[in-house]
């Protein structure tokens, strides 16, 4: 009995030691990992910045099925958001502040410990990313005895920030990869009334913008009683590879043709039918450009003639508001062609066996070499 009591003794004093241990430690932290990334900076950067992939991710979230998270409307760029809860606790993140392509400053908070992130994503070779993700903060009392008793805060969120990092590679290596691009022909594409926002962009950008645009759309059409008939499209009035710049209408089909007043940036119209190459891509839009190659290359093995007073035009059949996974998006392109000229059938004219017509004169008949020669 006395060595029971001995040992109790000894573990109730073990237990003493380590909270007053673990009390007197200040529990400010800082962890960094990084990863190079087998993907182009902009796919990495957009996958980041957007919460809503953060469940296909993080290490903690892959690992934990009974981790339920919740998104508001706002998952990406400045001010978005999501949170989580466990059987442990809850908690949550912010974006705060982004820089395009470059970094994303964000504030998460767990159970009573709070950090600051940062992610930043650099070029290197061959079309891949350097990702770096810090994070510094205060850890909450029972967080600094769970890290205490597993090797350190470095070791403890390290670890998770390795598994994650490793997760967004294998997650877009596939992601990207996975895409097919079909020439589907000349079709007739039916005139279509909508509602536009017209701009000057980048065009690495412009995907990016139609996710800002395209809300302030249906908030618009919402606002004035119009009813949208389809998915949201990308007019190219002109597309400039050497400058990297594009003239852009972003729009949103309606139900009718409208006017707005003078100075508003949202303005109606109407695109006329028209002829054209279809193609649909299916995947990532980091391929639009062999789609549009594919095309072109259709369009001169079918020696057609080409539209050439706009670009083209993409339809977001399957888009980003749509789905999140990057295979499964879905983008039709139509390039305007002109028809094709069909040549007018000589039309026979018939004489009226009726009418008089003039006696022709008498002509000696025309014989060929051959005949001349049988008669001798």
């Amino acid at each position: 009995m006395k060595i029971l009591k001995y040992l109790f003794l000894l573990l109730l004093l073990s237990l003493v030691a380590l909270t007053v241990f673990v009390a007197t430690q200040k529990g400010v932290f800082t962890v960094e990992r990084s990863k190079v990334i087998n993907s182009p900076k902009a796919t990495v950067y957009n996958y980041v910045n957007d919460f809503r992939n953060y469940e296909d991710f993080e290490s903690w979230s892959v690992e934990d099925p009974s981790i339920k998270m919740t998104f508001p409307n706002k998952t990406v760029g400045n001010g978005a958001s999501f949170y989580w809860t466990t059987s442990e606790g809850n908690g949550n993140a912010i974006t705060l502040k982004t820089k395009d392509g470059e970094s994303i400053q964000q504030k998460m908070k767990y159970d009573g410990t709070e950090a600051d992130v940062n992610w930043t994503f650099k070029d290197t070779l061959a079309g891949k990313t350097k990702v770096t993700w810090k994070a510094k903060g205060t850890m909450s009392f029972l967080f600094k005895i769970y890290t205490a008793l597993n090797g350190g805060s470095d070791k403890v969120i390290g670890t998770i920030y390795e598994k994650s990092l490793v997760n967004i590679d294998k997650n877009l290596d596939y992601e990207t990869k996975t895409f097919a691009i079909k020439v589907n022909g000349v079709v007739k594409k039916t005139e279509t009334p909508y509602i536009k926002q017209t701009f000057t962009s980048e065009i690495q950008k412009v995907n990016k913008n139609a996710k800002i645009v395209i809300p302030k759309l249906i908030e618009f059409s919402k606002n004035n009683g119009l009813a949208t008939n389809g998915k949201p499209f990308i007019i190219y009035h002109t597309y400039d590879t050497k400058t990297g710049l594009a003239k852009i209408s972003i729009c949103l089909p309606t139900n009718k043709e409208i006017m707005t007043t003078s100075g508003s940036d949202i303005s109606g119209g109407k695109l006329d039918g028209f002829e054209a190459v279809k193609t649909t891509l299916t995947g990532d839009y980091s391929h639009t450009n062999e789609a549009i190659a594919k095309t072109t290359a259709f369009i001169n093995n079918e020696k057609i003639t080409p539209d050439l007073s706009w670009s083209h035009l993409e339809i977001l059949t399957v888009n980003k508001f749509d789905v999140k996974s990057p295979s499964k998006l879905m983008t039709e392109i139509y390039f305007p062609t002109k028809p094709k000229v069909i040549p007018v059938a000589k039309v026979p004219v018939y004489r009226n066996d009726t009418e008089p017509t003039a006696p022709k004169p008498t002509e000696t008949p025309k014989t060929t070499p051959e005949e001349e020669q049988s008669e001798f």
